[in-house]
């Protein structure tokens, strides 16, 4: 019976994912703060710009690692999305880190309907069905695989559903949906590995909150957004 209940919310769910970039017509900024073992260590910021059916979302993220005083752990980075009628076109980042630079330079092909990567990670063609793996796309939790805003690898993942619960975050209460999204093979090492819980608004079609465990605890929680 649980089960036939988390199909039916998916398809549901899933019925309006063609049009999602309607979703942030209301979003000028997404701001997330970045935690580790409970401290904030950084941010994660989207900003979204429009112009008629084109839509250009920028990210920049930023954190650093410290252990008694020294830097372990160090990312700043910068990536642009760049939609035309909902439909991604192109996909470019650039990345520190720990001084090794990585990148991502993705571009819609339309003569053969699939996007072509040049990435630190992976250099190749990919289905259109993929997502960019950031946290602002609420359309992660219904893609079956994910391409990284850093390195330009794919992951193949799976989404389960868990359950409708509320959270609180700076003083606001939401009602969310909790999901489990981890990688599809999970004979992958683990520091490759994707195991994350995902905290979604529905109402703002937000995703509100990312936790996962790697070296600590790590949150992205939503601080601000308008």
């Amino acid at each position: 019976m649980k089960r036939f209940f988390t199909l039916i919310f998916f398809l549901t769910y899933s019925l309006s994912s063609n049009a999602h970039m309607d979703h942030y017509n209301k979003f000028n900024k997404i701001e997330m703060e970045i935690l580790r073992d409970g401290e904030v260590i950084g941010y994660n910021y989207y900003f979204f710009k429009r112009d008629g059916s084109k839509t250009t979302v920028t990210n920049q993220i930023k954190f650093i690692v410290k252990l008694f005083g020294a830097t372990i752990f160090e990312i700043e980075g910068y990536g642009e999305e760049k939609y035309i009628n909902n439909k991604l076109i192109s996909f470019n980042s650039k990345t520190l880190q720990n001084n090794k630079k990585k990148y991502v330079n993705l571009e819609f092909d339309k003569e053969i309907d699939k996007f072509n990567i040049q990435g630190s990670s992976y250099n190749g063609v990919a289905s259109t069905s993929n997502i960019i793996g950031n946290w602002w796309n609420h359309r992660i939790l219904q893609s079956k695989s994910q391409i990284s805003p850093v390195s330009g690898s794919i992951k193949e993942q799976v989404v389960n559903f868990i359950g409708k619960e509320k959270i609180e975050l700076y003083g606001t209460t939401y009602e969310v949906d909790h999901f489990k999204l981890t990688s599809k093979d999970m004979s992958l090492p683990k520091d490759k590995r994707l195991n994350f819980d995902i905290w979604f608004d529905k109402k703002n079609s937000l995703i509100l909150k990312v936790t996962y465990s790697r070296l600590g605890n790590w949150e992205y929680r939503v601080k601000n957004f308008q």
